[in-house]
């Protein structure tokens, strides 16, 4: 009981981590809405294009994938099949989970690390920049996979923690869908905080 109380600790640490991720990362939609609305004006108000613009769209698509993918996981937000999910009892839930991340999760995500961490190491020491006239240096997003599949492993032993509890009676339903604000109304609310107006 006392170790499972203990990994909790961790599972909430973990979960503070990937939500303050998340939340900061989810600026990057807003910075690529406004770039990418730049890049056109320019392109066809003054026909002029750069490919370092375009670059730096991909690079913050990337950011926002690749970070927000342990916060996804930690919304539980990713991808269910609610026709067959919605027929099994919150038990059964976990104990697919709890089978998911350890048997496919788990090593897709270790694999993927592992793979991506020399092409990083790789891409820092040579100073990498992109074949493109006019482009941006590309170690940064490169480091942004093991970076984001980091995060989401750990999400993924946060999420087996709370599986493992629950089937012990120690948590409520992880799977309980959360009836807070989405992470769009969250956006909008601190873009108004921001500007000063009341929500």
């Amino acid at each position: 009981m006392r170790d499972v109380q203990a990994l909790l600790k961790l599972s909430r640490a973990i979960d503070a981590l990937n939500e303050n991720v998340g939340k900061a990362t989810i600026w990057l939609v807003l910075v690529v809405t406004l770039i990418s609305a730049l890049n056109a004006f320019v392109r066809y108000g003054f026909n002029y294009s750069s490919n370092g613009f375009l670059e730096i769209q991909w690079y913050l698509f990337s950011a926002i994938f690749l970070l927000c993918a342990g916060y996804a996981l930690k919304r539980n937000a990713h991808v269910r099949i609610d026709v067959v999910s919605s027929h099994f009892s919150p038990r059964v839930l976990a104990w697919i989970d709890i089978v998911g991340t350890i048997f496919f999760l788990a090593p897709m995500a270790c694999a993927v690390l592992y793979l991506s961490w020399p092409i990083f190491v790789n891409s820092f020491i040579s100073k990498e920049y992109s074949s493109n006239a006019g482009g941006l240096i590309v170690w940064p997003v490169r480091a942004l996979v093991p970076i984001g599949f980091s995060l989401l492993i750990l999400q993924g032993v946060s999420e087996l923690i709370k599986r493992i509890a629950f089937l012990q009676g120690l948590i409520g339903d992880p799977n309980a869908k959360d009836e807070g604000p989405s992470a769009e109304e969250e956006l909008a609310k601190a873009i108004k905080q921001q500007r000063g107006e009341t929500v």
